[in-house]
């Protein structure tokens, strides 16, 4: 990202060293500070972070606000200026940097990626729990999901034992299940209960649970 600092004005008047306040007062350093900064706004794009080694800008998308009043992030090319999406929120943004600063890509498979560009994990009022990049991870080591069903994820669970499970390759990445997280093994598509196969929809409808 855009370096930050303390940007001082150098040290008192008359202190003889002219050197400090040069440096204090690098342009450089003033530009990315200013939040304000006449060059973060062009059009309908607000820049607010660039990545110093390839000059990537992240920017806003003014005239792209949701119903929830939340501006996209977009990506802007260092090199030839073309742009990219990221995120669907800064939330989603910032969560997408967690994960990939954790290996895990931008999620582990396209639905919970398209879930994590607007949050950070969900946890809904009747106990189910979609998590983000900074538990996904952990969970997954906790019930040994890699060594005992290879090719899938845990992505959640119902807060009652249950956990929610999908295909991390394959064709079929879209259906979440739902199986005891104690019984996991590679028959999850045979021994688990089908809940969706319409992730965000289910989540947005409240994640009603069969049974």
């Amino acid at each position: 990202m855009a370096p930050g600092g303390s940007g001082g004005s150098g040290g008192p008047s008359g202190s003889g060293d002219d050197s400090v306040g040069d440096q204090a007062g690098d342009p450089a350093d003033e530009m990315y500070e200013a939040v304000t900064a006449g060059w973060r706004r062009d059009g309908e794009r607000l820049c607010f972070a660039v990545e110093p080694d390839c000059g990537d800008e992240f920017r806003f998308a003014l005239d792209r606000a949701g119903e929830d009043g939340e501006y996209p992030v977009l990506g802007r090319d260092g090199t030839d200026g073309c742009e990219y999406p990221v995120a669907e929120s800064f939330a989603g943004f910032l969560t997408v940097r967690a994960a990939l600063s954790r290996g895990l890509r931008d999620g582990p498979n396209p639905a919970v990626a398209r879930l994590w560009r607007s949050t950070p994990g969900v946890l809904l009022d009747n106990g189910v729990h979609v998590y983000g990049p900074h538990l996904i991870q952990e969970r997954n080591e906790t019930f040994e999901v890699p060594r005992y069903a290879p090719g899938w994820v845990l992505v959640g669970d119902d807060s009652g034992g249950d956990g929610l499970f999908m295909r991390r390759h394959g064709r079929d990445r879209i259906t979440l299940y739902r199986l005891g997280l104690g019984a996991a093994g590679e028959d999850i598509g045979v021994a688990g209960e089908p809940v969706t196969d319409d992730l965000l929809g289910w989540l947005r409808a409240g994640g009603p649970l069969p049974g």
